[in-house]
């Protein structure tokens, strides 16, 4: 299993949103940065666990936990003209965008704010705390995981 951070404006898509979906399971789509598809294509997998990161706020912060429950497939929002993701040179035949199914797990008891996750020294490597690291899914170490885990007990 592997770990991962996704962002979302929360008042775009939030976890309270996911949560609500039919069986809390609902499409990642939209992401257009070729390093994030690249990842969410080649390397997301069934079980991989995520940090639901809202971002875009007054207070950013993690502020649950969602699996990936469907591996890679076309982003269909490329393929519709009406989306505001939409892409022409995206098609059925030849997909430039991907997404993958996230299924809610649970909300934290509180959310962990970014300016708390710079303070920690062994999250010095994680590329949510690094300056100019602006990618909406980033992997996350397992080690980092365990120790953002922790600050939810």
């Amino acid at each position: 299993m592997a770990y991962w951070l996704m962002k979302s404006e929360p008042d775009a898509f939030s976890i309270d949103d996911l949560a609500s979906r039919p069986e809390q399971t609902e499409h990642w789509d939209g992401v257009r940065n070729y390093q994030a598809r690249n990842m969410m294509r080649d390397q997301m997998k069934m079980g991989d666990r995520i940090f639901f990161y809202h971002s875009g706020c007054k207070v950013p912060a993690i502020v649950g936990v969602a699996e990936v429950v469907k591996e890679s497939y076309p982003d269909f929002t490329a393929f519709d003209a009406s989306s505001k993701y939409y892409d022409p040179k995206s098609t059925e035949e030849n997909p430039r965008w991907f997404m993958v199914d996230v299924k809610f797990v649970e909300k934290f008891k509180r959310a962990i704010p970014l300016k708390q996750l710079k303070t920690m020294p062994e999250l010095n490597e994680l590329a949510l705390v690094k300056k100019g690291c602006r990618l909406s899914i980033m992997p996350v170490a397992d080690h980092e995981w365990q120790a953002i885990s922790k600050l939810n007990q």
